[in-house]
């Protein structure tokens, strides 16, 4: 029989001698040390029953117990995982918490499977949190606008969603399409910033015909504030009955287009600010025109 069976085979006697360093205060680690007991499963039944002292227990930073919440769900037979799911607090300082409480029964495929779906459910719940927080930071960081940011943001953006001359269709004009009625919404404000009327503009809706085309019509007008009389004919696009396409339900209503008339000056200057632009931000060497 080896050294380490012989000491361990009297495991009442070193029990007693657990428990009664357990009461002097000591922690696992100085018990372990003591005894030179370094099999954990063995040092978790010599301490079996003994409390820890309570200057080995861990601050809750949050405020309030969550090592006696913690051993509660262990002694209902919950797992590590899901006590983490339910306190949101590390597996470490639930192992510090919980070891020397009995193991719970396996799980079954099912328990386990519902474990995990719950922990992703607060993955996802805790990750909107954090979304909101930087979004909601972000906004509050470009809540007030110059009417010099403005100018600029507008340029850029009839560059990115406005109609373009090329060499082979001269065509200087000034017409704007998209979807989202925010960016609709600043691409107006910016048309009133360099003096642009409401009498100067035609508005088009574009949209699939399989889509509520009246309501959609009702939206872009109420949202532009502009009279009826100033929309063209609806252009319909025909529905593919195989088509997979995404933008569909109550909130699909199709593109509104933005003509300015009588815009070809209007036009050559957008252009001249946006190469403005992209030479104050690029070196001559980068700087590609059409």
């Amino acid at each position: 029989m080896t050294r380490a069976s012989v000491k361990y085979a009297d495991f009442e006697g070193l029990r007693e001698k657990a428990m009664a360093l357990r009461r002097e205060g000591l922690s696992r680690r100085q018990i372990r040390d003591r005894l030179s007991v370094h099999n954990n499963d063995l040092l978790n039944r010599l301490l079996e029953g003994g409390a820890a002292p309570d200057w080995t227990r861990r601050p809750d930073a949050g405020g309030g117990d969550l090592r006696a919440r913690a051993r509660e769900l262990r002694l209902q037979g919950l797992t590590y995982d899901a006590i983490q799911v339910e306190l949101g607090c590390s597996k470490s300082s639930i192992s510090l918490w919980v070891r020397d409480l009995p193991k719970p029964p396996r799980r079954t495929r099912e328990d386990a499977s519902a474990i995990a779906r719950r922990g992703w459910e607060a993955t996802l719940r805790r990750r909107e949190v954090e979304r909101r927080r930087t979004r909601e930071g972000a906004r509050r960081e470009t809540e007030t606008l110059s009417e010099r940011e403005l100018f600029v943001v507008g340029v850029a953006l009839y560059w990115a969603e406005g109609t373009k001359s090329k060499p082979y269709r001269r065509q200087e004009r000034a017409s704007f399409v998209n979807s989202d009625p925010d960016v609709i919404g600043v691409y107006l404000a910016w048309l009133r910033l360099l003096g642009v009327t409401s009498d100067q503009l035609r508005f088009h809706v574009h949209i699939h015909e399989s889509a509520d085309v009246a309501e959609a019509e009702r939206f872009w007008a109420g949202h532009t504030g502009a009279d009826t009389s100033r929309f063209g004919k609806t252009s319909l696009k025909r529905h593919q009955p195989r088509s997979n396409r995404k933008n569909v339900g109550e909130n699909y209503r199709g593109c509104l287009v933005i003509h300015v008339l009588q815009s070809a000056e209007l036009y050559r200057r957008i252009e001249g600010w946006w190469y403005g632009i992209v030479g104050a931000a690029l070196s001559p060497e980068k700087q590609i025109r059409a």
